[in-house]
């Protein structure tokens, strides 16, 4: 059985070990809790076992794209957010109706923690609400 979702718990799935670091590194900076997978098989396994607030995927990986990694997310647990990063500027319209947000990783430096915390403060309002609602 999987963990319920954390509010401040982010998972990263990228191939490129430097630019994990990166996002850990950001993202431990602002109070989040990462969990890493540096392969999409690895990404999907860590989803499907934890409680995660969104994940950040890449889009070009090896064996698994990003947009199909999107697309099992949302199969597994519907209200992920998923964020997807690229080192496109744009991505097809298919790929973008799966995830949540889009940020090019040219402008992860000034997006990504932006549209991050949009992002889990919708899901914290979204539980809250629920909450409210069913007390």
């Amino acid at each position: 059985m999987s963990n319920p979702p954390t509010a401040k718990t982010i998972l990263c799935i990228d191939d490129n070990d430097g630019v994990l670091e990166y996002q850990r590194t950001l993202l431990e900076r602002q109070g989040f809790a990462v969990l890493t997978a540096s392969s999409a098989r690895r990404g999907l396994q860590i989803a499907a076992d934890s409680g995660v607030a969104a994940v950040i995927v890449d889009y070009h990986m090896p064996e698994i794209n990003g947009h199909e990694v999107a697309l099992e997310i949302k199969r597994l647990k519907p209200n992920t957010p998923v964020v997807m990063v690229s080192s496109d500027e744009e991505l097809p319209s298919h790929v973008l109706e799966v995830v949540d947000a889009f940020v090019p990783k040219h402008e992860a430096p000034s997006l990504l923690l932006p549209v991050l915390t949009r992002i889990c403060d919708e899901v914290l309002a979204k539980v809250a609400e629920r909450a409210r609602l069913s007390a």
